[in-house]
């Protein structure tokens, strides 16, 4: 918030703006508790536990494709953990981050340290992030996007090496925290998410003023759920929403607008630990944007939001979890030759040139690529009440709006999970081509331009699978 302008004003401004804008299977694990009572209360434990990943040393910034050395922070940077444990003994884990983008490399690390320090299947554990683009690059994700410079690919490694560590000691934090308490949900709105693949950002500024309504498949709503201790003391507000972080693209530190909703809420309950996931986002911009004041008040229009449901009768989520998980397969439409890749070395598209001669490296040692991707998907049932379905990378915004219609109330479908692979398209977006539907594998590493273009189908086929399963 500038320091010209006071709480107040911000507020009336904040809510002044939100009126206007309202204007083929590779592993499968369950893991089972049978018990579904219908007490209400003294049914769960919960535990939370939170450490600060602010890199200490000049790690790039993540995205945008170029390098990005970081000039300060705004705020901290966090990556929090949830443990949760039913009357029947059964366990989960949801891990949030305000990371860009978690990869592969790093997360089965993670997955395979906390199964071996504490019994966690891959079905109990999701490691989500926010996809934040003013916070610092991890593993390989996105290696082909920015310059080969050996000092920084030291300390992307190093950093990576730390945030193994750091999560699994917070996740044994988190269990060793695991004390009575009671579950409720409910779910708010807000309205700065914008469809940017129907509304052309130059845009969009005069068409809210002139009151023109925005197009294209939006998801504004806000899921909540609480933990409450047995004296009646909030501990942690878990929240949701399906919009790119992508406010700023500057080279400060900071949560963007998750990062601002959560300093908020914070301050405002002081003691309570504020978690964001970003929902099904891959389509959705905050609009307009690139200003620090605009960061602000999106934070604050989310933060609002939550303030929101906390005021009204919360749903109890009553005893009983089960979760599910599988890898299923997601074909290429084909995988690019040595023909192809050589033809682009001298390509003025640097991503695309680092892209080829990383992946002829590989062809010329003898490597071969797959011919589809591992996809992680999870779901998780907490009481009769709640259902989190949790997906790899960026999920456009038409798997929430299918999943939600498909099972019901209380669905909560979150992306960005375990793995930063690319856009997820629907078929709709498939069809439509464009950057999140079309020729932009390569923008990610993969060895293709573009996925199958059944890709929704075979995600949605496990989706029913496994919620059939923590349904029975």
């Amino acid at each position: 918030m500038s320091q010209h302008t006071t709480r107040r004003q911000f507020l009336h401004q904040t809510t002044a703006t939100a009126i206007t804008l309202l204007a083929a299977t590779r592993t499968t694990s369950v893991e089972n508790s049978p018990v579904f009572a219908d007490d209400k209360s003294g049914s769960w434990k919960a535990g939370i536990a939170k450490a600060v990943i602010t890199p200490e040393k000049s790690v790039w910034l993540a995205g945008y494709g170029s390098k990005r050395a970081p000039d300060g922070k705004l705020h901290d940077l966090w990556m929090k953990a949830l443990a949760l444990e039913d009357n029947a003994g059964h366990r989960a884990v949801l891990i949030t981050s305000d990371f860009q983008g978690v990869p592969k490399i790093m997360s089965d690390r993670v997955f395979e340290q906390l199964q071996k320090q504490f019994k966690l299947e891959r079905s109990q554990v999701m490691l989500t992030f926010s996809h934040n683009h003013c916070g610092p690059r991890l593993g390989d994700d996105l290696i082909d996007y920015y310059p080969v410079e050996a000092e920084q690919e030291t300390l992307v490694n190093e950093y990576t090496d730390l945030m193994v560590t750091k999560c699994v000691t917070m996740v044994g934090e988190a269990l060793s925290k695991l004390t009575p308490a009671t579950l409720q949900m409910g779910q708010g709105k807000t309205t700065f998410a914008v469809n940017r693949r129907n509304n052309r950002e130059a845009d969009v500024p005069n068409l809210i003023a002139n009151g023109t309504p925005l197009v294209g498949p939006v998801d504004h709503a806000v899921p909540v759920m609480t933990v409450t201790r047995s004296d009646g003391k909030l501990d942690a507000v878990l929240f949701g929403y399906a919009c790119h972080p992508t406010t700023l693209s500057f080279l400060t530190w900071c949560g963007d607008y998750p990062g601002f909703a959560q300093v908020e809420l914070e301050k405002d309950h002081p003691g309570v630990t504020a978690m964001f996931v970003n929902t099904c986002g891959g389509d959705q911009n905050p609009l307009p944007r690139r200003k620090v004041e605009l960061c602000e008040k999106y934070g604050q229009m989310l933060a609002i939001a939550v303030e929101e449901v906390l005021k009204q009768p919360l749903k109890p989520i009553s005893a009983g979890l089960k979760t599910a998980f599988e890898l299923i397969d997601l074909p290429y439409l084909s995988v690019v030759s040595r023909e192809e890749l050589t033809a682009l070395l001298k390509e003025t598209n640097g991503i695309k040139a680092r892209w080829a001669t990383r992946l002829l490296k590989k062809l010329d040692a003898g490597g071969k690529f797959e011919s589809a991707y591992p996809y992680p998907i999870h779901a998780w049932r907490l009481g009769n009440e709640m259902l989190v379905v949790g997906m790899g990378a960026e999920t456009v915004v038409d798997y929430a709006l299918r999943f939600k219609r498909e099972f019901g109330e209380g669905t909560w479908v979150c992306g960005y999970a375990d793995d930063m692979i690319s856009y997820i398209p629907s078929r709709r977006v498939w069809e439509e081509g464009g950057y999140e539907g079309g020729s932009n594998l390569y923008e990610y590493g993969r060895p293709a331009y573009r996925w199958a273009g059944d890709i929704e189908d075979r995600i949605a086929a496990s989706v029913h699978k496994l919620v059939q399963q923590v349904r029975k």
